[in-house]
């Protein structure tokens, strides 16, 4: 599979034009694409995944999965998975490219940690700079051993553990990829894996464990923070698992809807985890007019169809602890702030400068070259708005990273002057057709010659 971002870069310009209106399904939740396929591979019997996101960070994911032993079938309506069981993945005889995807380097490696197998990992560039210190650390503990790169990085070998062990860890930094590598790890284990966060994150893969057989339970310390605790070897059961659509994903449109003068969109059928909605909570505090309609239970999680129409915002004081529920989803929360009236301030934001880029520089970068007042530090960052469009008229650099690119995206069919993105080519990441999408609901967006 060929590294995200190997191709020729293409810049695309998005100009203000007429109000946003219609109906748009955004695609699958990359987080529980990624988990349905590896529980899958997992599992004894057929996995059926309807909505799985086909973006490249998932499809690494598959084919990393393939690679490992299990059998995917890519239907035009499903994509079927035919498991391993628990401990039977089979070594891969090439090296697993995980393109951009860091979900899938980290827990993939928890996988393969509670394996007797090595492999080789490796990414595009921007993966390569990512620290995957924090996942090897414990999973060295579970008894997997690792040859890397300076920093813990990418490219790396991994052989993982004859006899893996049942670990207690306590998270040094909230995460739930770190969370989740070692979770998987512990399921070829004898005993019980615990895992304690010292804030909460999302819980896909607890769940996702749950629905397919397996024992985890979830409680809270004397110091409240919670501890999920895995029984290991469990014998997985396939399952039929429908995808709800992604709010990180969803973010995009909607801020769009809240932004251009006149909107009015609906986004059926998006996931309402409460783990991962820190940003309609924002929004709703800044006084969008954000409607939550038909709540519902599809596979084990929460979905709603979220209505959004424009209107003026107002600055609020992000806290750090909601950083954890809305981490991905800072980029266009700055661009909703740059358009709000007065000062809105995030805090607990320092987990953005390890992220496909430094997310806090590359996005308070990028509001300044847009004519936007932007403080920052190590772990905050604050944008002054005037309750009207910015300047704009800027081109951004967006580092390989598919969430500065939409953002700006974004924030051109509103500035005054647009908005151009030096490469739209990493959306494909998560957002396939998110151009063509979005001029459906009447953007102006548009690839440069």
């Amino acid at each position: 599979m060929a590294a995200s971002g190997s191709a020729a870069p293409r810049a695309v310009a998005a100009r203000p034009a007429g109000a946003l209106s219609g109906t748009l399904a955004v695609p699958g939740d990359k987080s529980i694409s990624h988990r349905a396929l590896m529980l899958g591979g997992l599992a004894v019997g057929p996995t059926r995944i309807t909505g799985l996101l086909l973006g490249v960070d998932v499809r690494a994911t598959a084919a990393a999965m393939a690679a490992l032993g299990a059998e995917i079938d890519a239907g035009d309506d499903a994509w079927t998975v035919y498991g391993r069981g628990v401990g039977g993945l089979t070594e891969p005889a090439d090296v697993l490219d995980l393109g951009n995807s860091g979900t899938s380097a980290r827990l993939l490696l928890g996988l393969i940690a509670g394996h007797a197998v090595t492999a080789f990992v490796t990414g595009d560039a921007s993966l390569r700079r990512r620290p995957m210190q924090r996942v090897i650390d414990p999973l060295q503990q579970v008894g997997a051993r690792f040859l890397t790169r300076s920093g813990g990085r990418l490219p790396l070998a991994v052989t993982g553990a004859r006899e893996p062990m049942a670990i207690r860890y306590d998270l040094p930094v909230a995460s739930a990829q770190v969370k989740s590598a070692v979770l998987l790890a512990g399921l070829n284990a004898m005993g019980e894996t615990a895992v304690t966060e010292p804030q909460d994150t999302r819980d896909h893969t607890e769940r996702m464990l749950r629905a397919f057989g397996a024992e985890v339970a979830v409680a809270r310390d004397e110091s409240g923070r919670r501890v999920t605790r895995l029984t290991g070897q469990p014998e997985l059961t396939g399952q039929a698992v429908t995808v709800p659509g992604d709010p990180s994903s969803a973010a995009f449109p909607l801020v769009a809807a809240l932004l251009v003068p006149g909107s009015a969109v609906r986004l059926p059928g998006v996931g309402m985890n409460p783990h991962r909605t820190g940003l309609f909570t924002t929004l709703r505090e800044m006084g969008a007019d954000l409607g939550i309609e038909n709540a519902r239970e599809q596979a084990g999680e929460p979905v709603a169809d979220l209505v959004a129409r424009a209107g003026p915002l107002q600055g609020v004081t992000v806290p750090a602890e909601r950083a954890p529920a809305m981490i991905d989803e800072y980029p266009v929360l700055a661009v909703a702030a740059a358009c709000a009236e007065g000062r809105t301030v995030m805090h607990g934001v320092g987990e953005l400068r390890v992220k496909e880029s430094d997310r806090l520089s590359g996005i308070a970068e990028g509001l300044r070259a847009c004519g936007v007042t932007v403080e920052s530090g190590e772990d905050w960052l604050a944008v002054t708005g005037q309750g009207a469009p910015p300047p704009g008229g800027a081109t951004i650099a967006t580092q390989l990273d598919h969430r500065i690119a939409m953002a700006f995206l974004v924030l051109g069919l509103v500035a005054r002057g647009g908005v151009t993105v030096d490469d739209a080519g990493p959306i494909e990441t998560s957002f396939p057709d998110f151009v063509a999408a979005m001029r459906g609901l009447g953007a102006d967006i548009a690839e440069l010659s």
